[in-house]
C-alpha cells in the first residue's frame, strides 16, 4: 500500500487520536457503572470507525495495528498485545465485511465489531490459558457489546455527521 503525504499524516494523526481516547478510557472505573470484570467501552474503535468508513480498509488497519502496538509500549505491558491484537483484528475483520455489505449502518457495524472484538479476546484467554473456561464468560461480554458497540456507533455517528461538510466524508 502506498500512501501519499496527505493520507500518512491522517493515519499518524487518527493513530494518536485513538491512543488517546484508549488512555483515556482507562482512567475512568467503567466498573462503577457496569459491574462486570473486563468490560471497556472501547472509545478507541470510534477512531477505527471512522478511518474504515473515511479511508478504506487499508488505512483503517494500518491504523488499528498501529494502535494495538504503540499501546502496548506506551503501557509496557507487551503480554496485553497479543489479546488487543487478536481483539482488534476479529472486530476489524467482522466490521469490514459488515460495512460492505451495506445492509446495517453504523450502528450495527459498530455492535458486530464489538462482538466480535469479545470473541477475539476470549480466543486469546483460551489460547493462554489451554483451556476452554473463558467461554463461560462470552455470553456476558456479547450482551454488553450491544450496549457498547451501539455508544461507539452512535458516537462515530456524530462525527460523521460533523463532518460530512469536509473532504473527508466525500464517497
Amino acid at each position: 500500500m502506498k500512501l501519499t503525504t496527505k493520507q500518512l499524516t491522517l493515519c499518524a494523526l487518527l493513530t494518536a487520536m485513538a491512543l488517546a481516547l484508549s488512555y483515556l478510557e482507562n482512567l475512568f472505573p467503567l466498573s462503577l457503572a457496569i459491574p462486570i470484570p473486563g468490560v471497556k467501552l472501547g472509545l478507541a474503535n470510534i477512531v477505527t470507525l471512522f478511518a474504515l468508513y473515511a479511508l478504506g480498509a487499508e488505512q483503517a488497519l494500518l491504523i488499528l495495528l498501529s494502535r494495538c502496538l504503540l499501546g502496548a509500549l506506551f503501557a509496557g505491558n507487551i503480554n496485553a498485545l497479543f489479546f488487543s491484537l487478536l481483539g482488534g483484528l476479529c472486530a476489524m475483520g467482522a466490521m469490514i465485511v459488515l460495512s460492505r455489505r451495506q445492509v446495517l449502518s453504523v450502528y450495527g457495524v459498530s455492535v458486530g465489531g464489538a462482538a466480535a472484538h469479545n470473541c477475539g479476546q476470549i480466543a486469546a484467554a483460551m489460547l493462554t490459558l489451554g483451556s476452554s473456561a473463558p467461554l463461560y464468560y462470552l455470553p456476558v461480554l456479547l450482551a454488553v457489546s450491544l450496549l457498547t458497540g451501539g455508544l461507539t456507533g452512535l458516537a462515530a455517528a456524530c462525527l460523521f455527521q460533523g463532518l460530512s461538510h469536509t473532504d473527508l466524508m466525500k464517497g
